[in-house]
């Protein structure tokens, strides 16, 4: 189980380096964070995996996503 979601860790942090979105290497880092901290709370952490879960999930993503919507975003590959 642990192995998996590792793996899936491994998977979503080079989705997030290649994306072309920003906004979903935002999602991809957010999911990176969830998986994280499922991983804490198979490992009896349950204090830290709460934490994970909100900041690295919950805050960051937040702050992540609102610096996106007040930033200039152009595509110069696409017109």
């Amino acid at each position: 189980m642990t192995t998996l979601l590792l793996v899936l860790i491994i998977v979503l942090a080079v989705c997030t380096l290649t994306m072309n979105d920003l906004l979903h290497g935002v999602i991809a880092m957010s999911a990176i964070s969830l998986l994280s901290a499922i991983i804490f709370y198979l490992m009896h952490a349950p204090d830290v995996a709460i934490t994970e879960a909100a900041v690295g999930a919950g805050v960051s993503t937040v702050i992540f996503v609102w610096a996106l919507r007040h930033s200039q975003r152009s595509d110069h590959g696409e017109k």
